[in-house]
């Protein structure tokens, strides 16, 4: 959600300014854009402009999809140009809203963190965990930096492990594990005249960073086209030589959910839905001076949405309700025996 690049190789207010004019273009991306460019304006150090783009998010709340997301980037900005009551405010009030998305825990939590509060830290990631991960399934790829930074705040407190400590240990893919990398003496270590610690912990940033730079590279889910009932009718009926990719609504239906299954069990991590509209569609075949009856076209229109930021993580959280839109919950619809 926020860009790592280094402020003086790129024009971040430039890019602001860009994703703005993107997002007069594309109303239905404007919540995607417009937060990608309010991260551009807290590096650029905008501040007050960021805050702006929040709140005009914000105005429009039965347009957004995260709106919970918008106030903890809005809380964790406020906090770092010297807005302390109004962030403690937003999030106290994103705590008691309970959002089912992993990412404004994390950035709530994270806030916290970064300003010494290090006991809310590990009471707002803790309180996550006991939200989003209660069936003792898989944890989904949305929650692991849930799980890690709650392990580092734990770490810097010198609590001792717990069951959830153990999973975030499991998950970590690096060659260093998790008690080398949140281990507060690190801070010491670096200013050490000991070349032999120095060493040690300059290997330990490589590996942490290499860590980074892999979650960086999924920027976006990998994520399935889903068609809603109505598209799909007019889809095929503008283009028949998709019927014979599209059979009927309901085995496209089962075919997302058996496709993502199987990449799951594959070890692909990060899974999402995009949902795709006929308009949308056609104006993306246009731009690539395509047919959109062409079959090889639709992935495409996929990983294009997915970069927009139009994904839906799958599997929804439990009690969510299911991808397809038919106001079940997941584990009752097409959810059932997973």
């Amino acid at each position: 959600m926020r860009p790592d690049t280094p402020a003086e190789n790129v024009d971040h207010t430039a890019e602001a300014a860009r994703l703005e004019r993107t997002a007069g273009l594309y109303p239905e991306d404007t919540e995607a854009l417009l937060l990608r460019a309010a991260a551009h304006l807290e590096l650029a150090g905008d501040r007050p402009a960021a805050t702006t783009l929040y709140d005009r998010l914000l105005s429009s709340l039965d347009g957004l999809e995260s709106p919970a997301l918008v106030r903890a980037l809005k809380a964790s900005n406020l906090w770092e140009y010297g807005h302390e009551a109004e962030a403690r405010a937003i999030i106290d009030g994103i705590r008691a809203a309970a959002p089912r998305d992993p990412a404004p825990w994390v950035i709530v939590a994270e806030a916290l963190e970064a300003h010494d509060e290090l006991g809310a830290a590990e009471e707002t990631f803790t309180e996550a965990a006991r939200l989003l991960l209660t069936d003792g399934t898989e944890p989904p790829y949305s929650t692991h930096p849930l799980l890690f930074g709650r392990h580092r705040v734990r770490r810097m407190l010198g609590l001792a492990h717990d069951s959830w400590d153990t999973l975030a240990d499991t998950l970590h893919s690096s060659s260093v594990s998790l008690d080398e990398l949140h281990d507060p003496k690190r801070v010491w270590s670096l200013g050490s005249d000991n070349p032999a610690e120095l060493e040690a912990e300059i290997s330990r940033l490589r590996a942490e960073l290499g860590a980074y730079r892999e979650a960086l590279s999924r920027p976006f889910p990998v994520a399935v086209l889903h068609w809603p009932a109505s598209e799909l009718t007019e889809l095929t009926s503008a283009y028949p030589d998709l019927s014979a990719e599209y059979p009927s609504h309901g085995e496209h239906l089962s075919t997302i959910e058996s496709s993502l299954r199987e990449l799951s069990s594959s070890g692909t991590p990060n899974l999402g839905i995009v949902t795709g509209t006929v308009p949308s569609y056609e104006a993306f075949a246009a731009s690539e001076g395509a047919s959109p009856g062409d079959v090889t076209l639709l992935p495409q229109y996929a990983t294009t949405l997915a970069a927009r930021g139009r994904a839906v993580v799958w599997p929804p959280q439990r009690g969510a309700a299911c991808w397809c839109g038919s106001g079940g919950i997941y584990e009752g619809c097409h959810g059932l025996g997973a």
